[in-house]
């Protein structure tokens, strides 16, 4: 079996509807997952924008993920540490926990990368992407992949 990472929040590669954004309730989507491989000892989940003018920008980092959680719930609070040990980095805004989408202009894609880890990722809260990244190297098992995309829209306006 292998690993997969969904959303009720979403479609895979559909919109990510506004009470997840910035500018919207800026909650985080509810994930879940399955088929964690048997050599997996946690997970690690990234989600960036590769579209962003400034080059890949950073939405969420979540870490120290318990192999035996099957999901995220909606609206994880922005602390450090969360249940079961899990730790969250800083976003592209400077913030801790998740920053949701807020394009400057156009339609931006969202992967949310969930990695299997043959280890257990012994950072502290509030890491850096690069920090991250340096952690999980030569130590991925897996990795699963979901894509949602969000659109630019100028202040006061609503989505249709």
């Amino acid at each position: 079996m292998s690993l997969k990472l969904e959303t009720a929040a979403f479609q895979p590669e559909g919109f990510i509807p506004d009470k997840y954004s910035k500018d919207g309730g800026n909650i985080s989507p509810p994930l879940s997952w399955e088929g964690i491989p048997e050599s997996a000892k946690s997970l690690a989940l990234i989600v960036d924008d590769p579209d962003a003018p400034s080059g890949l920008f950073v939405h969420w980092l979540v870490y120290a993920i318990p192999r035996s959680l099957k999901n995220l719930d909606e609206d994880r609070p922005a602390l450090e540490v969360l249940p079961g040990g899990m730790r969250q980095g800083k976003n592209g805004f400077g913030e801790l926990g998740w920053g949701g989408p807020k394009p400057p202009s156009g339609t931006h894609r969202y992967f949310f990368h969930l990695f299997a880890l043959d280890n257990e990722v012994n950072l502290p809260p509030g890491v850096s992407r690069e920090n991250l990244d340096d952690a999980l190297r030569g130590h991925v098992v897996e990795e699963a992949q979901l894509m949602g995309k969000y659109e630019h829209r100028e202040p006061g306006s609503r989505a249709a």
